[in-house]
C-alpha cells in the first residue's frame, strides 16, 4: 500500500476565497507582484495627467510606445531573435533599430513631418486630439497587462479605436484587417505546400552560411513595411505634423525600447513565436518573414487604412502549421489537431482583444454607439 500521508496536501481551513480562486492565481499575483505596482502606479499618472493636453499627449505617446514595441513589433522581429538568440543583442538592436530610424525618418521628410506613412490621414484619424480622456491615455496599459499573459493583442484595435471619431474608421480597420488575415492563412497554406515538396533537401541539415545576409534582409525588409503599418498606433497621441524637436522625441524613445526588447531578448510575448514548429531554423524563419513582407505591402499599397498587422500574423502562422501538419507532419508539423488547436488559441486571443477594444471605444465615444443602434433601426 502506498503512503499517501506523506504527500503535501493543501490546507481546507482557509478562507472562502482561497477555496474558490484557483490556487494559482494567488502564485501568478505573488509573481507579478512588481509589475502590478508599477501598472498601478502608470494608471495614476494617466489619471493625473489626462486632463492637460500638451502633457497627456506625451504620457500616452509613452505608454503606447512601449507597449506597440512590447507586443506588436514581436510579429516582425520575433522570428529574427528565435533564430539569431546567439548572437549579441545589442548588434540585433543596432540593425533594427537603425532601420526603423531610416524608415520613419523618411516618412518624416516625404509627409511633411508625418511618421505614419499617411495612415493618420485616413477617415477618423485625420484630426489630431486636442483633448484626452482618461481611457485614451490608460488604453496602452491595458496592452501591457494583456502582453504579460502571452496574448497577442491587436494594438491597432486596442489604440487606434479609441481614437477613432466615427464608425466608418473602426469597421474600416476591422475589414481590412479580417482580409489581411484571410490572405494570411491561405498564403501560407500554398507556400508551405511548395515548401512541403522540396524540403527533403532545403531543410535537410544545417543551413548553408548563405541562409544568414538572405534572412538579415528579409527581416529588414518586413521590419520597414511594418514600421508603416504601425508607426500610426503610436503617433496617434502627437500632432498630425511633428516638428524637429517633436520627430526627435518620436524616433529616440522607440529606438531606446527597441534596446531593452532585444536585451531581454523579446520578453515573454516571444513565446507565441517559438512554440511554432521550427521558428528558430534561419531558413524557416526567412520563408516567414518573406511572405508576411510581401503581404503587408501589398496591403499597404491597396489603401491607407490602418490595419492590424497582428491579425496578419496570427493567420500566417496558423496557415503554416495547418501545412506543414498536412503536407509535412513526419518531418516538422504536428497534427492537424495540435495546429487547430494553436489556432484556435490565438484566434480566441485576437477576439478577446478586440472585445476590449470595441468596448473602449464605446466608453470613450458614445457617438460611435449611437450610430450602430441607428444602424440597427434601419435594418
Amino acid at each position: 500500500m502506498s503512503d499517501t500521508s506523506s504527500s503535501p496536501k493543501r490546507s481546507n481551513t482557509g478562507n472562502g476565497v482561497d477555496q474558490l480562486l484557483p490556487f494559482s492565481f494567488f502564485g501568478l499575483i505573488r509573481q507579478e507582484r512588481f509589475f502590478l505596482m508599477l501598472i498601478g502606479a502608470l494608471f495614476i499618472v494617466a489619471g493625473s495627467t489626462f486632463q492637460i493636453p500638451h502633457i497627456a499627449m506625451w504620457i500616452g505617446f509613452l505608454f503606447a510606445g512601449y507597449s506597440a514595441i512590447a507586443n506588436d513589433s514581436i510579429q516582425t522581429i520575433g522570428t529574427f531573435l528565435a533564430s539569431n538568440a546567439k548572437r549579441p543583442w545589442w548588434l540585433l538592436w543596432l540593425f533594427i533599430g537603425g532601420i526603423f530610424l531610416v524608415t520613419v525618418t523618411y516618412s518624416w521628410i516625404t509627409y511633411n513631418g508625418d511618421v505614419s506613412y499617411q495612415r493618420l490621414a485616413s477617415k477618423g484619424f485625420s484630426e489630431a486630439p486636442t483633448e484626452f480622456t482618461f481611457l485614451q491615455i490608460a488604453a496602452p496599459l491595458f496592452l501591457l497587462i494583456i502582453t504579460r499573459l502571452k496574448m497577442p493583442v491587436s494594438t491597432t484595435f486596442l489604440i487606434l479605436s479609441c481614437f477613432s471619431s466615427n464608425l466608418a474608421g473602426i469597421t474600416g480597420v476591422l475589414q481590412k484587417s479580417m482580409l489581411g488575415y484571410g490572405l494570411a492563412f491561405f498564403a501560407a497554406i500554398i507556400v508551405w505546400f511548395l515548401v512541403a515538396r522540396i524540403s527533403t533537401w532545403l531543410f535537410k541539415g544545417e543551413p548553408h552560411p548563405a541562409w544568414i545576409p538572405v534572412q538579415w534582409v528579409t527581416s529588414g525588409t518586413l521590419w520597414s513595411v511594418w514600421i508603416m503599418q504601425d508607426a500610426a498606433n503610436i503617433a496617434v497621441y502627437l500632432p498630425r505634423s511633428l516638428s524637429i524637436y517633436e520627430f526627435a522625441g518620436f524616433a529616440g524613445f522607440i529606438f531606446a525600447g527597441l534596446g531593452v526588447l532585444f536585451y531581454l531578448r523579446g520578453d515573454r510575448i516571444q513565446e507565441i513565436v517559438t512554440e511554432k514548429s521550427f521558428v528558430t531554423d534561419v531558413r524557416s524563419a526567412t520563408i516567414i518573414d518573406a511572405v508576411y513582407a510581401v503581404i503587408l505591402y501589398y496591403l499597404k499599397i491597396r489603401s491607407n487604412i490602418p490595419m492590424s498587422t497582428t491579425w496578419v500574423f496570427i493567420g500566417l502562422l496558423g496557415g503554416r502549421e495547418v501545412a506543414m501538419s498536412l503536407f509535412n507532419r513526419d518531418d516538422h508539423g504536428r497534427s492537424i489537431l495540435g495546429a487547430f488547436k494553436i489556432i484556435g488559441k490565438d484566434a480566441r486571443n485576437a477576439l478577446i482583444g478586440l472585445a476590449i477594444s470595441i468596448t473602449l471605444a464605446l466608453l470613450i465615444n458614445p457617438g460611435i454607439l449611437e450610430e450602430i443602434k441607428a444602424m440597427f433601426m434601419l435594418i
